[in-house]
């Protein structure tokens, strides 16, 4: 189950993953996407699913949509964690024909503009939406930031020309980079990555203190024995740690990155919620 539509991270990495589990398995592993909600109606579908390990979840930490709504049909108890799937940086991207060559240019132009500059985002609690809440907190902006259902529908804003400004998963705008009809000017990580070449890191790019990156990953309904979890595990590991896997992983700007053990993968999740909901209450968003 993936809680965002087709063409956007969390369904790139749902495929690849389900490929390599369908081989270890033995099994046909069906992507089903259930858009909606931020992605909660998908957790929720998984959150009251048997517990046993026929259906799993690809998701970012749980902690960002429980900060963001003000009531949900689940918590994180709700979950086994299995594994990660891939980790990877969002990318800062503007319409092939703006003005803005570089990261200064947008934070000199809000700055100049306060509110004036419309930020494309794939919703409230998304990938994007924490890359650019966390910019503004450290650039010292403010973006009018209009929420669309996904990235897709994002993505193709900007190209209209109805936005300005969009922060990205790789997978859902590289082909537009790279066609053309979008500017990549940096990722939302201190570093570059081999993954996305030619595109700066956010210190070389001009904002020193800025890093967001991003993960999705395996869970389970709550309950679901120890062993299937293990298996369903085993079987991320071997699969995802494939060279083909990673080069698959590579053309969408990510790398994967299975987890050690359920347990760590557990721990990461623990430690990165008080992070990442401090985020959201900075941010202000909220969704009745």
């Amino acid at each position: 189950m993936v809680g965002y539509p087709p063409g956007g991270s969390g369904d790139f990495t749902a495929r690849i993953a389900a490929d390599e589990l369908s081989k270890d398995l033995g099994v046909a592993v069906v992507v089903e996407n259930r858009a909606g909600a931020g992605g909660n109606i998908a957790a929720e579908v998984v959150a009251k699913a048997p517990a046993d390990g026929y259906t799993v979840l690809n998701a970012w930490n749980h902690a960002i949509n429980l900060a963001l709504y003000k009531t949900s049909n689940y918590s994180e108890k709700d979950f086994a964690a299995i594994s990660r799937v891939a980790s990877g940086p969002a990318v800062i991207v503007v319409n092939a024909t703006s003005p803005f060559m570089n990261v200064k240019d947008v934070i000199a132009y809000a700055k100049a503009n306060p509110g004036k500059l419309f930020n494309a985002s794939a919703g409230y609690g998304s990938t994007p939406h924490i890359a650019s809440a966390l910019f503004e907190s450290v650039a010292g902006v403010q973006f009018t930031s209009v929420q669309f259902k996904g990235g897709g529908p994002a993505a193709q804003s900007l190209i209209a020309g109805e936005t300005q400004v969009m922060f990205a998963t790789a997978p859902t705008v590289m082909g537009f980079v790279r066609g053309g009809r979008m500017r990549a000017l940096s990722l939302t990580t201190r570093d570059a990555s081999p993954a996305i070449p030619g595109v700066p890191g956010a210190e070389a790019a001009g904002l020193p203190g800025y890093h967001s990156t991003f993960w999705f990953g395996l869970y389970a309904p709550a309950g679901t024995p120890p062993a299937v979890v293990q298996r369903l595990h085993q079987a991320a590991l071997r699969g995802l740690s494939k060279a083909q896997a990673k080069e698959r992983m590579a053309t969408g700007g990510m790398d994967a990155a299975p987890s050690a053990s359920p347990e760590a993968f557990e721990a990461e999740i623990r430690a990165e919620a008080p992070t990442l909901a401090r985020i959201i209450r900075e941010s202000g968003a909220k969704v009745e």
